[in-house]
């Protein structure tokens, strides 16, 4: 593959990439290595893409890689650095915290749903599991997000930052 083709899909889906890894690890360093693996791995040739495939294997690779990561020993047995991101809305970060405080294998799949718009038989195609497991794994995820935001929204009301009329 040439550096020009390289630079092109880079640009195009190098954000995709790093947002799927990011959602899965949790990390932003995680993340950039993450998308700096896949693209070294299309940079050393030998992978054939086919034609309006691209993103797709590019996704299913930096998910394959980061589930290699969750794996590996030394992830677990290393704390994670606490990263803060900024939002202006307190109901934004509140969704954020609760979509970071999934698992990772029910958090790939909704950002993948909500992020990156892809519907659930891409989704298991991405992630190398059957339609009915991305059906299942989005209902739990959707189940805890659900507990998760609406135990915020009584914290809030019981602390006197929440409004309680």
């Amino acid at each position: 593959m040439g550096a020009e083709q390289l630079t092109d899909l880079f640009r195009k889906y190098g954000d995709d990439v790093f947002r799927l890894a990011y959602s899965y690890l949790g990390s932003r360093a995680d993340g950039e290595d993450v998308c700096q693996s896949v693209f070294l791995k299309l940079a050393e040739g030998k992978v054939v893409l086919l034609p309006g495939r691209e993103k797709s294997w590019l996704l299913t690779c930096a998910a394959n890689l980061c589930k290699s990561q969750l794996r590996s020993f030394w992830r677990r047995n290393v704390g994670e650095l606490e990263e803060s991101i900024p939002f202006q809305d307190q109901a934004d970060r509140a969704v954020w915290e609760a979509v970071m405080s999934l698992p990772p294998k029910y958090r790939a799949v909704i950002h993948l749903y909500y992020w990156e718009g892809y519907d659930q038989g891409e989704i298991g195609e991405v992630l190398h599991i059957s339609r009915t497991a991305v059906q299942t794994r989005m209902a739990r995820a959707r189940a805890m997000l659900r507990k998760e935001l609406s135990d915020d929204e009584q914290l809030l009301a019981h602390d006197g930052t929440g409004s309680n009329e």
